[in-house]
């Protein structure tokens, strides 16, 4: 089940021709956030949980039709940042995250949309100046920039698209 949270950029008004950008929380409860091309962030979760008859390429499956959805409704999308995890705690997330990176990937190359990961302590440090900040942190650190994430996942995804938009991708 999805959640999105219609919160618009803290910036100022919408600035039109602003390219799509997507920022990616990848899990099975995914975070996203967007910048449509008006220039207001929505953001949310969705879960890419199998129920218990799908067989297991089901929810990368679903992670594509999501996708193409979203990219459908929001117009064409410029870019994807996601967060890369190069160290997970237990076999199944790597797993997961492994599938949903190679699906995202492989979308992005065939849809030719650019995409970027950006290491977890990045993310951290622009969010909250300290690379190693916990999920409560995280959490905090979006709502001091004006959003009402639901979860870490959430925040997390916000958190990657504050950092691609204000470092233009990590550019400057």
């Amino acid at each position: 089940m999805a959640h999105a949270s219609l919160t618009p950029t803290p910036m100022s008004t919408p600035f039109p021709g602003v390219p799509v950008v997507l920022a990616l929380d990848l899990g099975t409860t995914a975070g996203w956030a967007l910048q449509a091309a008006d220039g207001l962030i929505t953001s949310g979760t969705v879960s890419f949980r199998p129920s218990r008859y799908d067989g297991g390429g089901m929810r990368y499956l679903r992670f594509r039709g999501w996708l193409e959805q979203l990219a459908h409704d929001a117009g064409p999308i410029t870019a994807i940042h996601f967060e890369e995890v190069r160290r997970h705690v237990g076999t199944d997330a790597a797993h997961v995250y492994g599938g949903l990176l190679a699906t995202l990937t492989s979308w992005a190359e065939t849809a030719g949309v650019a995409y970027q990961g950006v290491p977890v302590g990045t993310i951290k440090r622009h969010a909250t100046g300290k690379g190693n900040a916990n999920k409560d942190a995280m959490m905090a650190a979006a709502r001091a920039r004006g959003f009402s994430p639901a979860d870490d996942n959430e925040a997390d995804a916000i958190a990657i698209l504050l950092w691609a938009l204000e470092t233009r991708g990590g550019v400057q």
